[in-house]
């Protein structure tokens, strides 16, 4: 059966970025979708929608990889799994728990599809955890020709910013199924000093703190750990949250995961929302930029200074620390990061500016920017050793540019 091809627009999750695809395919095969892709002349593929810039922008042939068999093969001799591309992380973890097996880590929302996630480097949170391609040990794509390809080493490829080609299965790398518990301390100060940093995101597996910068009193950490022990009511400064809490003042608490140290799979704990729920907002934009674990204290510091230029354009800031990892254009390249992630009011003309001194404050820390969110600097050069390596690749790879559009001609140079 012929996958859907349409001339409906399309838009991205937020609806800040309006696709302009001559058309729109579904394809249900790998076979057909290397026929389309081997007689586009542009392709660009769309996951989940959920970036919020126009990585995915083409005028030719726009692709969704969600229409392919829904296929997950778990490998138990080798603890791996090989998954469709186009599935999401909410459709697959369940089916990984029941069979004894987790992923090392998940992003806030398990709404993403493993290959966008993937491509743009997205991560969760822990000191000890790399972001969600570092689970990645194989590839399957199609390229520019139309003929598959599978990289014997991913680290090139696998935050491949779609530049490379159309991914078709992933094989992820897993560990033993887990239950792990959350809970939520109001109160927590920004910390300022490197011991406080670690102590702050030392704490659990996965920790983050949510901050709107203005003051304390309104910020939020969110731990999770092993369950069981006896939960201090005080911790940093901070108090035991009394009941469950949403990251966005206002919000509601039913859409986030369970909290209050109730203890549950893997899956329904990592991530602060539920798949089944509006994620974060629901209606915002949003930035993020990595920074050095080393120059973590320095970068807070810096940015407490603009809570009077943030803050009305902003929904809520959530920290995070990623692992270092090989893979050449992930933001945690070479280097322990400290993820400094704004989610802004859906309102572009008010964010830009905020966004701006935001990049001016961040600049002198090397800040690299999450692929698939909003942001306005270039130097890509130097911040990524690797950098000229990658344009070198992809110009090798897909010497017609037919998987280029504009946004990526800003990033690697027409």
């Amino acid at each position: 059966m012929e996958g859907e091809t349409t001339l409906s627009p399309v838009s991205n999750w937020a609806g800040n970025v309006r696709f302009h695809a001559a058309r729109w395919h579904r394809p249900t095969s790998v076979a057909e979708l290397r026929d389309l892709v081997g007689a586009a002349t542009a392709v660009r593929v769309l996951g989940t929608g959920h970036s919020f810039n126009a990585i995915a922008d083409t005028a030719g042939d726009l692709v969704s990889v969600a229409g392919l068999p829904p296929e997950v093969d778990i490998d138990s001799d080798r603890g791996t799994v090989r998954v469709a591309a186009g599935l999401r992380y909410g459709d697959v973890a369940p089916r990984l728990h029941a069979a004894g097996w987790a992923l090392p880590n998940l992003a806030s929302l398990p709404h993403l599809s493993i290959a966008g996630a993937v491509a743009t480097g997205s991560h969760g949170s822990g000191d000890a955890n790399g972001n969600l391609a570092t689970a990645v040990v194989g590839l399957d794509l199609v390229l520019a020709d139309g003929s598959l390809w599978a990289p014997p080493d991913v680290g090139p490829w696998v935050v491949g910013l779609g530049a490379l080609g159309v991914v078709t299965h992933l094989t992820l790398r897993l560990k033993p199924t887990f239950e792990i518990a959350q809970y939520v301390y109001d109160g927590v100060p920004l910390p300022s000093a490197p011991a406080a940093v670690d102590e702050l995101f030392g704490a659990g597996y996965s920790v983050s703190l949510f901050t709107r910068w203005t003051s304390d009193h309104g910020n939020q950490a969110w731990v999770k750990g092993p369950h069981g022990g006896t939960v201090p009511p005080r911790w940093l400064g901070g108090i035991l949250a009394d009941g469950p809490r949403h990251p966005i003042p206002g919000a509601p608490a039913e859409n986030c995961t369970r909290q209050q140290g109730i203890a549950g799979p893997w899956h329904e704990r990592l991530p602060h929302f539920r798949p089944d729920a509006t994620p974060s907002a629901g209606d915002e934009l949003q930035s993020e930029y990595l920074v050095s674990r080393e120059r973590a204290a320095e970068a807070l510091v810096a940015m407490a200074s603009l809570s009077e230029t943030v803050a009305p354009a902003l929904h809520v800031s959530e920290l995070r620390t990623v692992a270092a990892d090989e893979l050449w254009l992930s933001p945690s390249y070479r280097r322990d990061s400290l993820a400094i992630h704004f989610t802004w009011v859906n309102d572009a003309a008010a964010v830009a500016p905020a966004m701006a001194v935001v990049e001016e404050v961040l600049a002198p820390f090397d800040a690299r920017p999450h692929w698939g969110k909003l942001f306005g600097y270039g130097g890509f050069r130097e911040r990524y050793e690797r950098f000229d390596d990658f344009v070198a690749l992809v110009r090798r790879h897909d010497p017609a540019g037919k998987f280029r559009n504009a946004w990526l001609d800003r990033i690697l140079g027409p």
